[in-house]
């Protein structure tokens, strides 16, 4: 069962810390919860997969009337301790069980969860979040984040190549390029999760998906494809792409066109390689050879991210590109 090694996988204490630790991400939604507090106070919220219950504790804090935190995985008995350690048992209710599974008898006015994975759609989160939405969200409540979007760009990363593949060419003064070909499938076969800077982009990114929460389907998550095509900004290597993705905190539904006109109003946290880093980092695809790419070079193609059929919490990605012509298929 695909499920329970995955909610299995949430009751160990690390994965909590790493994510609690993230300084960038606990902040941007204790900040989103104060700046909605209109929203919340006095109101009823659930929590999507409220792990140790930190956001749930803020909406308490922030004068929900009930916060419904519900976590599949066992570390909703810590979560519960944690309530109750802090004089929140009567306003934050755990509930131990998937959101497809526990009952809530009444509608409620918020939604909030952290649900991105890597490369945004990872784990496939997202559609508890739907179901929580279909389930009991009231008309006009809102859901936070609000918004999501998903980037990609053409990168180059020589220091990746020179360490995980040249190296093989002298070791300790013995030629073992040899290895090279296992070593460029080893490193690259696979997407890598890492940190890169805003000098590994060669152009401005693009929108592979942009995702309203308040009316996105599971349907629509299943396979997402996109033509994409770049121009590169300088000559360099060219050795994959790198994907990343922000999401915002807007408001309720009815404000939201007049919110998006002006979007310093909406709070967005970041994982772009320009701002600071996340425990998400940005995710590579890399090519198992660079491709030379001059100043100007039309970079296009498309990409197709579907959900494994095997286990839905995984991603299959289809890249084809073609620059200089030649093209390619990842």
């Amino acid at each position: 069962d695909f499920d329970r090694a995955y909610f299995h996988s949430y009751s160990h204490v690390g994965i909590h810390e790493e994510m609690i630790k993230d300084r960038v991400r606990t902040d941007t939604y204790r900040a989103a919860i104060m700046q909605l507090q209109n929203s919340i106070a006095g109101k009823v919220v659930v929590d999507v997969g409220c792990g140790t219950g930190i956001l749930s504790i803020f909406c308490a804090q922030a004068g929900a009337k009930r916060v419904y935190a519900v976590e599949a995985s066992d570390i909703a008995a810590q979560a519960k301790e944690v309530v109750k350690a802090n004089n929140l048992s009567d306003k934050v209710i755990v509930l131990h069980g998937r959101v497809e599974d526990v009952n809530i008898d009444e509608e409620v006015d918020v939604i909030i969860s952290e649900w991105m994975g890597y490369m945004l759609l990872y784990e496939s989160m997202l559609s508890s979040v739907i179901t929580a939405r279909d389930r009991w969200l009231k008309p006009g409540g809102i859901i936070l984040p609000s918004h999501a979007t998903l980037y990609m760009a053409p990168v180059t990363h020589p220091e990746r190549y020179s360490e995980s593949i040249d190296f093989w060419r002298n070791v300790y003064g013995i030629d073992m390029s040899a290895v090279m070909p296992l070593a460029k499938q080893c490193a690259f076969e696979e997407p890598s999760v890492e940190t890169i800077t805003g000098e590994n982009v060669l152009t401005w990114p693009f929108v592979v998906k942009y995702v309203d929460c308040y009316t996105v389907t599971v349907q629509e998550l299943e396979s997402i494809t996109a033509k994409y095509r770049f121009t590169s900004m300088m000559q360099a290597p060219f050795h994959g792409f790198a994907f990343w993705f922000d999401v915002e905190f807007s408001g309720p539904v009815q404000n939201l066109r007049k919110k998006r006109k002006n979007l310093d109003e909406a709070l967005v946290l970041s994982t772009a390689p320009e701002d600071a880093p996340t425990h998400w980092q940005q995710t590579l695809v890399y090519f198992y050879d660079p491709i030379e790419v001059k100043q100007d070079q039309v970079i296009e193609g498309s990409i197709t991210i579907s959900q494994s059929k095997e286990n839905v919490r995984f991603l299959n990605i289809h890249l084809e590109y073609a620059s200089g012509g030649r093209c390619f298929v990842k």
